[in-house]
């Protein structure tokens, strides 16, 4: 297959999703992005028929062993749906808001969501959880004090996915390092290499960010503060919550489980705890036992609106429950069949085998296979195969070049893992944008230690700081 002909269902799909977003905007992904990857992959599969003379029974292959893979991605979606439901809605995220509002001051907030939650993706291992929990708290606090939603996303982003690819909790952490056939606390220790002066760039602008940005500074924290109150039982006994969802974490209990868990036990909360919201909620009695059925369900699955002080706590704290996550369901379903079908037609094999003859050099090595990655979350849509086959790709490669293994599975990790969120049909950029409810065009420009990762990589690489063969210090630039 020519490269031409392997590049021309990406073409397809990039120009499909670009009309679609001119045409859509932030509509883009109830409906428009999905059809643009189902007529994407009928082309890639009249393709892989037409000129590969692959049975479409071979192609149906790919798409049901890209959906195996993804059926946990699926419950974990929904869990989260109904987690962001029920800790709004029980107090939690308002509780988080309130503290928020009263002890950070505006001009750092940028630096603070930043750190924090890279802090809490390293304790839980997991960007897609911290941004799931902590991470709307934050965008919610952000946006009362005045920041764009781009920001406060791109913040967001870039912490959680700092302390994902450090944590040796993080699934992608091990698997880059497996993949590689390195000692996990070695890859992540050579991680840091890149990683530090990434992250310390990264503070710097949402430092100066800051600080440039005058509506911050505008805030009535008293007056939003007794909105809140007014509208909310606010208490820091609901902390518990998130302590007990993180400590479930912590004892690696499985992700789906430790959110359901969490979602169900916030939703019986808020029966209690927020009386005034469950009377907007249910049209039964407050106190009586069909009431204390129908609010949590209502609540983890449904569509919720309540009515506060300000237009801006009322849309914050209207709720979609498990049915606000079903477009996303409906995406990823369409990612896997889109990158089954490039996979099992061989137009991922044709790309790279073209990208594999330009190495000539250390550098070239590294940049090819950072594009690699990066081409596999364009292509398959999906992180863990992009750090899959690239790292089973090139393995040999740099073992025959002499590296030791802990410098491919760094580049995996700065390419692979860090720019799936950037991009609006892979599945990682459809859970964030559908949970923080900001699209990926939106937050991509704000991504700085997404977009930095892989440009950090390459020019260490470039360097030869701390990169061996094995056991030599490598001195000249490659």
């Amino acid at each position: 297959m020519t490269l031409g002909l392997a590049c021309l269902p990406i073409i397809v799909l990039v120009t499909l999703i670009v009309i679609g977003s001119i045409l859509f905007g932030d509509e883009l992904t109830s409906g428009p992005s999905q059809i643009a990857l189902l007529g994407a992959a009928l082309v890639a599969a009249f393709i892989a028929m037409a000129r590969q003379k692959i049975s479409w029974e071979k192609l149906e292959e790919g798409m049901a062993d890209n959906f195996s893979k993804s059926a946990g991605v699926f419950f974990i979606l929904l869990s989260i749906g109904a987690l962001t439901s029920t800790w709004m809605l029980s107090g939690v995220v308002p509780t988080l808001i309130y503290y928020g509002l009263k002890m950070i001051n505006p001009a750092i907030f940028l630096l603070v969501i930043f750190v924090f939650t890279a802090l809490i993706s390293l304790v839980l291992g997991s960007s897609w959880t911290t941004i799931g929990t902590i991470g709307i708290a934050m965008l919610s606090a952000g946006e009362i004090m005045g920041f764009s939603t781009g920001w406060l996303a791109g913040a967001i982003i870039s912490g959680a996915y700092f302390g994902d690819k450090i944590s040796p909790l993080s699934d992608t952490t091990n698997l880059a390092a497996s993949i590689s056939g390195v000692d996990l606390y070695k890859h992540v220790k050579y991680m840091l290499i890149t990683n530090i002066p990434t992250v310390f760039i990264c503070a710097i602008i949402f430092t100066v960010a800051g600080f440039m940005i005058p509506s911050s500074d505008h805030l009535d924290v008293a007056a939003e503060c007794a909105v809140i109150e007014n509208t909310f039982n606010i208490s820091l006994w609901l902390l518990l919550i998130p302590a007990a969802t993180i400590f479930m974490i912590y004892k690696k209990v499985p992700a789906f489980l430790t959110l359901f868990i969490s979602a169900i036990l916030s939703s019986i909360i808020a029966v209690f705890v927020q009386p005034q919201i469950i009377g907007q909620i249910t049209p039964y009695a407050v106190n009586s036992i069909e009431t204390f059925i129908y609010a949590p369900l209502k609540m983890l699955s449904m569509p919720v609106e309540i009515t506060a002080e300000s237009a801006m706590l009322t849309e914050l704290a209207s709720t979609s429950g498990m049915a606000g996550m079903l477009n996303t369901v409906w995406l990823i379903m369409c990612v896997c069949a889109f990158g089954g079908i490039m996979e099992a037609g061989g137009f991922l094999d044709a790309i790279t085998e073209q990208l594999i003859q330009v190495i000539k050099g250390r550098t070239s090595l590294v940049g090819t296979t950072i594009g690699t990655c990066i081409v596999s979350n364009l292509t398959m849509s999906d992180q863990y195969m992009s750090i899959i086959i690239p790292g089973k790709m090139f393995a040999d490669i740099y073992r025959k070049e002499g590296y030791e293994p802990q410098l491919l599975s760094r580049s995996l990790e700065d390419s692979a893992t860090v720019t799936s969120v950037l991009i609006p049909w892979n599945s990682c950029a459809a859970m964030q944008s559908s949970v923080l409810g900001v699209a990926t065009l939106t937050y991509l420009p704000y991504c700085f230690f997404n977009i930095l990762s892989p440009v950090v990589s390459i020019i260490v690489a470039a360097i030869g700081y701390k990169i061996n063969r094995f056991g030599k210090p490598v001195n000249k630039k490659g």
